[in-house]
């Protein structure tokens, strides 16, 4: 699965701290990521860039290889929040002000960790590269879903976890209809890769129907049958999940061509593979952190509030690891690029359903947290009727604004419906 491209990781060359000379930054009109200023020419510190020797040399480099990380997404403005969200959480304050702040910190840092993971990737070839982009893709929910399970937030992990999968198929790709439609009466995309993914999501919902089912059927005291079966059903999805990246990777490479091409448009690299490692490094440090604060201050926000776990994880936090490429997949549809923007919607998607929450479930086994696929009756169906309406939806390879506005509706609907459910009361 082709991931989210930071396609300019450019600033103008003539910002070399080695130099004085200064030139205009250069068009952003291929852009799909705009960064403050314009482009580069290379990699940070590399490409003709000559720096005094010793260390102003390399204080010089280290600087222009900063300025390339932190200019690299207008989003990066946020990340003043990273230390006010980690000082907020270890002084212990206001738990609504601790959750705000780690909210936005996080924000800013799902996006570095995309720029980090795409950077290393144009280093390791295509199919590494690949690999990196569907393993790294959905890092920062995978990290605060963690985090919450280890605490014991089992309600928090699943909420997450589905409201992940209903945001990317029914939110962003029904605004990428939407934004592309503004421009163009009707778009056109790669049908057999998005039915291929369809297809897909509809095996990972009947893997949440079956345990609903299971449970229904059974009495309510069975919980080690239910669990089980939720453990072997994840194993299942992680061998087709393998069984798609090899697919995707290796054995019909060519049907993702287009798609490649759109996410490889005017690509190189801006920093070298050694900075981007130590950044994803970095990065996925700073957002375990932060998610942790996060998840301290939920039970008290709840109190305090009145909304519910379910809505904080099913609304509230896939905004956090999904705001970058939310701006991303919208910006590339509005420019035409569809074949990428379904991928990054449905194909994030697909990844939580048939990775991230069969992985979680294992993890949960690991450490002795009784995680299932096991989901509310309201909530599968959610779930089954979202990816019902979307499959119908794309099924003839095309997209118009309106499409995009149905969907956006069906958001809306649920969201409201989740902001009155309260499972946990009658749990």
């Amino acid at each position: 699965m082709q991931r989210l491209k930071a396609a300019q990781h450019r600033l103008a060359a003539a910002n070399n701290l080695a130099t004085t000379t200064r030139r205009p930054s250069g068009p952003m009109d291929n852009d799909d990521r705009a960064p403050l200023l314009g482009r580069t020419a290379g990699v940070a510190g590399h490409g003709g860039n000559e720096y005094p020797s010793g260390a102003r040399g390399w204080i010089q480099q280290a600087l222009v290889t900063l300025k390339v990380i932190l200019l690299s997404n207008y989003i990066n403005v946020l990340l003043v929040f990273v230390p006010l969200g980690i000082v907020a959480g270890m002084l212990h304050w206001n738990s609504t002000l601790v959750f705000v702040l780690n909210f936005l910190a996080i924000i800013p840092l799902a996006a570095l960790l995309g720029f980090a993971t795409e950077e290393l990737a144009l280093s390791v070839g295509q199919t590494l590269g690949g690999l990196m982009n569907a393993t790294f893709g959905n890092a920062v929910e995978l990290i605060v879903s963690i985090v919450a399970l280890l605490k014991g937030e089992i309600r928090i992990v699943q909420a997450s976890m589905l409201g992940s999968i209903l945001s990317n198929i029914l939110l962003v790709l029904g605004m990428c209809f939407f934004a592309g439609g503004l421009r163009y009466q009707e778009q056109s995309f790669n049908m057999t890769v998005a039915q291929t993914m369809s297809s897909l999501m509809a095996v990972a919902t009947a893997s949440l129907l079956i345990p609903a089912a299971f449970r229904a059927s059974v009495p309510s005291d069975e919980t080690t049958e239910l669990l089980d079966l939720s453990r072997g059903v994840s194993i299942v999805l992680l061998v087709l999940y393998v069984l798609y990246l090899y697919f995707q990777l290796k054995t019909h490479a060519d049907l993702y061509s287009e798609q490649e091409s759109e996410h490889d448009e005017h690509e190189e690299k801006t920093i070298t593979a050694w900075t981007a490692g130590g950044l994803l490094v970095v990065i996925t440090l700073l957002v375990a952190f932060c998610a942790e604060f996060l998840v301290d201050s939920i039970d008290a926000l709840v109190a305090s509030s009145g909304i519910s776990k379910t809505f904080v994880g099913l609304i509230l936090i896939p905004i956090v690891g999904n705001a970058a490429e939310h701006v991303t997949s919208v910006t590339v549809a509005y420019k035409n690029k569809m074949d990428l923007a379904v991928g990054i919607a449905i194909g994030s998607s697909m990844q939580i359903a048939l990775f991230m929450t069969p992985f979680l479930v294992i993890l949960g086994w690991i450490v002795g947290q009784p995680m299932s696929l096991y989901f509310q009756t309201f909530e599968t169906a959610v779930l089954f009727i979202s990816v019902l309406i979307v499959n119908y939806l794309i099924q003839d390879g095309k997209s118009n604004w309106l499409e995009g506005a149905l969907l956006m509706g069906v958001y809306a609907i649920i969201s409201m419906a989740f902001f009155l459910y309260r499972p946990e009361d009658g749990l």
